[in-house]
């Protein structure tokens, strides 16, 4: 880190001497000089605060949240506000106060209420994103005079993403903290009933949160004794603190201010005029970590007074330009409650488009001026400052003042009309006038924390003439149409002058159209989506401002009643939600819905990842040297630049590797480090080693690869075209005579087509790592890694090492989050960080940022079906025949597992006599894709599900109907010839159609849409089978080791990780109830391989069910061992037992095996049962979308699933509502974008989605507004433990009824021009743009036929 000057030594500006200190957690810090390139994150983890997690360093996922406290002179208050440590630069906070969650509560100290609600209510799976969670509740309740409602704790929540837990029992978890009945917070006993219950603040129903575990919460200021008796107060020091300027360095000759005069301020960019302004670091920091640009000056200007002013006359608001976005957020909101309406039409536009602007974090800290001059062409408010008159005050170096009106400001792309030696002191907005109507206008990907697809800013001015109103001045601004926000000029100065009127609609929507045009390969991609929506927008404003018309002028021609769909805002609803099961208690602890063993200590930053292993002085860092083509020769690599670079260490290459450099799970086809050719962006050249991780990535940035370019491979198409696939992977799987069934004459029709669908990044919120390191003289390897299988780690490492395995050891304690990401793709992140570690003899650290991560580790499997099915014309299907293809990308990996078991779900739930189903994997110039949640099972079954919908479409019937007239039954063989048992499948769908009144729901559903033209709902039912096993045989084993010590309590260790999914706890509780001991006595210990060797992956769903059986297995030997002496005398406890044992010299420890029994599958002759046994499920979706842009809301959602007996019932709802949300993220957010044929704006191969910034996963404000889900009571498994059954992975696809349900709803916008009776595709992800485009209506065909699919990269 380095440093520049001694601790606390002080530097001279001007008449001022300041010393550099900050409060964190209560302690006084003195920060050096020469940490102006230090975030705050790494400040903080480097004082030992690991509980603040890296997740991906672009402030998109919320895992760095902290809370800041100042105090504020301008209002002689302190306030605290969450910010994202992984953005904010170490010296923007000098002076203030940061608390982590270390500040918060602690295990041993005591858990805040927060903290204690969240693990409670289950509401922590994996627990890395959980420490920022609690932050951004915490920050809201500290800076809130009185308890927050719903809507601003989920508001707060917005900037915080989470993979594992589906948000619902977080929500549930804070809410209890929201105010709805003041008698709770003012401490009346009137809430107490009569059985001693209490009265929830947040339902207003009985409940238990009133127990004694969470107390009313009071607001203070400054003093955090009142807030609670642990709360950390503000530090009095800061009080009285004289605010001084800074002048501070960094790396790299980096300086860094602090101006707090805005006569410095000046002075400074006189002397500086390339210096780089800027306040919350959120654009910059961007900029100089994942562009790589270097500023050597910057200016932080936040403390400077006179661009803080805020200023409310008669002439409008005038706002400092330093001001931050929620400030402006409150400021509008407060002159909205103080001035007349009519003059705040502008404010309210702001007030709506700042509230989907970015997340609560970035809010906290952007301010105005930053993203005014930021000037990006799909900023969300330059086109309502445009819009709204404002006009931008600029002053120079000089003092000189000028003033430039907001639409003339932006000349360029990222250039607008200011000088070097000038900055924008502040905005003035005016008043709006009578009849002067002001609307925002933006569409996302996700509402939530996302940037624009387009946007925009429109104002009229309307005057009255001769009992017409004529428009006399209009402003139309669209962001993301253009390299710079546009004014469509034509379009304005056609609108001036003419009469508002249905007319002048429809003129005005022809000239719009030729006004902003958008070229056919703009960067960004989506032309016809995006022209689209500026004619929508346009038709929404013009609208919307008919409708405010009717108070003023009620004789002006009106629309239609349902078009008022099209204006009617969106109006957040409480998040309900109901989890309904059995509890069948099996002894001290199975069956309990128990809290996640580790939930105490993942809401206090406590627990330990991967990266947060505390390392040796000695410990280098390492960085890959990724490819940067697709398919190239490599003619040299230079690393003379690198060599020379801070820090560095060395550089690997494939010549250095001491052993074999070839790898692979299934099939050797992968190099460790590339030699002579690459075969996609992303693939391994090298691994730099430096002293830290940034010195690393800039050497590993230095290194020169000249290439000789190849040609490529970059879809399914262009490989089947080609033939491009990988060696020895066509398989065939063949029930009945398909070709025989459909020249019968048996079927009555035949359909033929094809569903694509897009893969999808898990999205971990822990990225991938390794720690690793020598000992004995480098006669053994140790590694700590973040892996779904420390097996496969240790077998890589000592295969490119040349060590036996006996001399390699993985440990993993917890990893947050790895849905099959983990399971093959994080074991070349260990060899590569072994190669450095051995050769140097030093510990090794190679942790992954999000976008390298994203970019090399795989994704879910694209997929291609081409299929043809016959059926009756009573909806029964004869026959069915499919080609199916995935993306294997440039190795196999697992591939081929995941093409198999697509082909074994290709039958979902159906009973179909005549199947053929062949398939391959193809070969592409793209890093290796992986296993994912569903292992190709998901993409499977969507293709039948598809067909099965247009089968539906072809008869006229409800595709319901279609569905269960081809149920499968007991009994039923499928078309790899397993025989169905215990099939609960017809007693779910039953239930479920019951629970959800799917009839009312359908007819509720039409009812609404015949009443709304430019919204319409869906609703959908979706059932679905999951097999339970490794179909790879000699994977179904497991084992553990069981120690019982004297004090009673018993120590676990299996071969499973626990990656959120609760494995652990569930295995504890099969112990705790095999010793007949409490859970508390059950401690389960890190999973190594000098432990229990040979271990599967914790993969399949399966994990459970074999660790369980295993330390089962364990146990009863014990209890076999114990079982003499129990039955000769009487002990008071199982420590007395275990005590007694002992001394009659008995083993108190044992290994535990397990063989999944009775599965197997021969390809050749096509027979066998892959799956111990199936769990089924089913799901009920209700939707609403906006027809003219694409959006959309899950309004209700039911489950249903077959667990048998339940392990933990809990934790199985948990993992249910996690896997549907994710689910749900795969069939209508998370699209997944490559440099292809269908996106030649990238450059070719590379992947653009790669970060929270560009890739969007399920937010809070994705979830179900509804969100139902229960467990199918009384129905055992006798072939699971303890008569439970596998979770993981069923639930994942039953989100496709969200899909369908969309689906349901654009058919009766169809309906509106025509459409509703014609099939019609919707790939996945049905993302706005899908949705909207298949709307077909008067504003798309000028662009598009009514057939239009947007390109997908598959």
């Amino acid at each position: 880190m380095g440093s520049l000057k001694k601790e606390g030594e002080m530097e001279q500006i001007g008449d001022e001497f300041t010393e550099a200190i900050l409060y964190v957690n209560g302690v006084r810090r003195v920060l050096p000089d020469g940490l102006a390139h230090m975030t705050l994150l790494e400040y903080l983890r480097g004082l030992g605060l690991t509980g603040t997690k890296l997740g991906c360093g672009e402030g998109g996922c919320g895992a760095c949240t902290v809370m800041v406290s100042n105090y504020d002179r301008t209002s002689n208050k302190c306030i605290h506000y969450a910010v994202n440590a992984c953005l904010a630069p170490l010296y923007s906070v000098e002076g203030m106060h940061v608390i982590s969650i270390e500040g918060v509560g602690h295990r041993k100290h005591g858990l805040h209420p927060l903290q204690e609600s969240l693990a409670s209510s289950h509401g922590s799976q994996c627990g890395f994103c959980t420490p920022g969670f609690v932050m951004s509740m915490y920050a809201l309740l500290r800076s809130n005079k009185t308890p927050p409602s719903e809507e601003e704790i989920e508001e707060s929540l917005a900037g915080n993403l989470c993979r594992c837990t589906g948000y619902r029992p977080i929500v549930d978890a804070f809410r209890v903290f929201a105010k709805t009945n003041d008698a709770l917070y003012s401490g009346l006993s009137s809430l107490s009933l009569q059985d001693g219950s209490s009265i929830c603040p947040s339902t207003g129903k009985p409940c238990s949160c009133g127990d004694g575990r969470f107390q009313p919460i009071s607001y203070s200021d400054t003093d955090g004794a009142k807030y609670t008796e642990k709360e950390l107060i503000f530090p009095p020091e800061l009080l009285l603190r004289k605010l001084a300027p800074l002048k501070l360095r960094g790396d790299g000759g980096m300086i860094w201010y602090r101006p707090v005069r805005l006569q410095y301020l000046l002075h400074l960019k006189a002397k500086h005029p390339e210096a780089k302004l800027l306040v919350g670091n959120t654009e910059v920091g961007i900029e100089m970590r994942l562009k790589r640009l270097q500023y050597q000056v910057l200016i932080c200007v936040g403390q400077v007074p006179e661009l803080n002013t805020v200023n409310v006359n008669d002439n409008g608001v005038e706002i400092g330009s330093a001001l931050r976005l929620s400030e402006l957020l409150k400021l509008f909101r407060k002159v909205v409650k103080e001035r007349p309406a009519h003059e705040t039409s502008a404010c309210k536009a702001f007030i709506e488009q700042l509230k989907w602007f970015a997340g609560t974090q970035i809010r906290n800290v952007a301010s105005v001026g930053g993203n005014i001059c930021t000037a990006s062409p799909i900023s969300d408010l330059n086109p309502l400052w445009m819009a709204s008159r404002a006009e931008f005050k600029i002053i120079n170096c000089y003092g000189d003042v000028r003033s430039v009106r907001a639409r003339d400001f932006f000349s360029g792309y990222r250039k607008v009309d200011m000088e070097s030696n000038e900055i924008l002191l502040s905005v003035l907005i005016p008043w709006t006038r009578p009849l002067e109507y002001v609307k925002e206008f933006k569409q996302a990907h996700r509402r939530e924390d996302d940037i624009a697809i387009v946007n925009g800013g429109m104002r009229v001015f309307l005057e009255e003439r001769g009992g017409e109103l004529f428009v006399s001045e209009a402003i139309v601004a669209f962001g993301g149409v253009a390299p710079v926000t546009l004014r469509a000029r034509k379009t304005e100065e056609f609108l001036i002058g003419k009469s508002w009127s249905k007319g002048l609609l429809q003129d005005a929507l022809k000239v719009i159209q030729s006004d902003v045009l958008i070229d056919e390969d703009a960067p960004g991609g989506m032309v016809e989506f995006r022209k689209s929506l500026v004619l929508s927008f346009f038709f929404k404003f013009f609208l919307w401002v008919t409708h405010h018309l009717r108070d003023v002028k009620q004789a002006l021609e009106t629309f239609p009643p349902s078009y008022t769909s099209a204006v009617q805002s969106f109006a957040r609803p409480c998040r309900a939600g109901r989890q309904d099961y059995e509890t069948v208690r099996q002894g001290t602890a199975v069956g309990l819905p128990e809290v996640h063993l580790s939930a105490r200590m993942q809401v206090t930053g406590e627990a330990e990842y991967t990266d947060d292993t505390p390392v040796p002085p000695n410990t280098l860092h390492a960085a890959l040297v990724l490819s940067k083509m697709p398919h190239a020769r490599i003619i040299s690599i230079d690393d003379s630049e690198s060599k020379s670079s801070p820090g560095f260490a060395g550089l690997f290459l494939a010549k250095d590797v001491p052993a074999d450099n070839k790898i692979g799970p299934v099939v050797a086809d992968e190099e460790l480090f590339a030699t002579d050719v690459v075969t996609c962006v992303g693939q391994v050249i090298g691994v730099v080693v430096a002293d830290t991780h940034e010195n690393a990535k800039a050497a590993a940035g230095k290194v020169e690869v000249e290439y000789e370019e190849l040609p490529a491979i970059l879809s399914i198409k262009e490989a089947i075209a080609t033939k491009s696939f990988h060696p020895n992977t066509e398989k065939m799987l063949k029930k009945g005579d398909v070709e025989i069934c459909f020249q019968s004459g048996q079927c009555d029709r035949i359909i033929e087509g094809e569903v694509q669908m897009g893969s999808q990044e898990h999205f971990y919120m822990e990225p991938h790592g390794s720690l690793v390191w020598t000992s004995d003289g480098g006669n053994e390897v140790h590694m700590i890694s973040s892996t779904q299988d420390p097996h496969r780690h240790q077998l890589y490492v000592s295969h490119v090492l040349g060590l036996p395995m006996s001399k390699v050891v993985c440990k993993t304690k917890r990893i947050g989050g790895g849905f099959g990401g983990k399971e093959t793709r994080s074991a070349f992140i260990a060899a590569a960080a072994s190669v450095p570690s051995y050769l140097l003899n030093r510990p090794v650290k190679l942790i992954l940022d999000r976008d390298v991560d994203m970019m090399i580790s795989g994704h879910r499997h694209s997929f291609v079906g081409k299929y043809k099915v016959g059926f009756t014309n009573e909806g029964k299907v004869l026959a069915y025949d499919l080609e199916i293809y995935n993306n294997g990308g440039n190795s196999l990996d697992l591939s081929q597992a995941v093409l198999e078991i697509a082909m074994f779900n290709s039958d979902n739930v159906y009973e179909i006599p005549h199947v053929r189903i062949r398939g391959n994997v193809c070969f592409t110039n793209y890093p290796s894709n992986t296993a994912f949640r569903g292992f190709g099972g998901p993409q499977g079954m969507l293709i039948t599900e598809n067909w099965i919908q247009r089968i539906a479409a072809e008869l006229d019937r409800s595709p319901e109907e279609i569905k269960e007239k081809n149920f499968q039954v007991e009994g039923s063989i499928t078309h790899y010839s397993q025989t169905l048992q215990h099939c609960t499948l017809h007693q779910l769908w039953k239930e479920l159609k019951l629970s959800c009144n799917f009839l009312k729901a359908r007819r509720d559903v039409d009812e609404f849409n015949s009443h709304n033209r430019w919204k319409k709902r869906g609703v959908a039912m979706v059932p679905t089978k999951f097999g339970v096993s490794f179909t790879k045989t000699f994977m179904n084993q497991a084992g553990a080791l069981v120690h019982v010590y004297t004090d009673g309590t018993v120590l676990v260790t299996h071969g499973g990780v626990e990656m959120g999914q609760g494995l652990h706890t569930k295995v504890a509780q099969v112990a705790a109830s095999a010793f007949n001991i409490p859970l508390s006595s059950v401690f389960v210990s890190e999973t190594s391989t000098d432990k229990v060797p040979n271990a599967s992956p914790t993969a399949a769903s399966l994990s459970s069910d074999m660790y369980g059986a295993a330390v089962l297995d364990a146990c009863e030997q014990i209890k076999a061992r114990m079982d003499p002496v129990a039955s000769k005398l009487s002990f008071n406890s199982f420590a007395e037992l275990a005590s007694a044992c002992y001394f009659q010299r008995i083993d108190l420890s044992a290994h535990g095996f397990y063989i999944v029994p009775d599965v197997g599958f021969d390809w050749i002759s096509g027979k066998g049962d892959p799956f111990r046994y199936y769990t089924y499920g089913a799901a009920f979706a209700e939707v609403e979308i906006d027809t003219l842009t694409g959006d959309f809301h899950t309004r209700t959602v039911d489950i249903k699933l077959d667990l048998g007996y339940s392990l933990n019932p809990a934790i199985d709802i948990g993992q249910i509502e996690g896997a549907f949300v994710q689910g749900l993220g795969w069939v209508a957010l998370e699209e997944v974008k490559w440099g292809d044929a269908a996106h030649k704006w990238i450059k070719p191969g590379n992947l653009v989605t790669c970060g929270p910034g560009n890739y969007k996963i399920p937010s809070i404000n994705d979830i179900p507004f509804n969100f139902n889900v229960s467990l199918l009571k009384g129905n055992p498994n006798s072939k699971g433990i303890h008569s439970s059954k596998a979770v993981g992975e069923p639930p994942f696809f039953l989100a496709s009824s969200v899909l369908f349900a969309i689906k349901d709803a654009v058919k009766a916008a169809r309906a509106e021009v025509g459409l509703g009776s014609e099939w019609f595709p919707l790939d996945t992800p049905a993302t706005p743009e899908r949705i909207r485009m298949a709307c077909f209506d008067e504003f798309t065909c000028p662009f598009v036929s009514s057939d239009f699919c947007p390109e997908l990269s598959v």
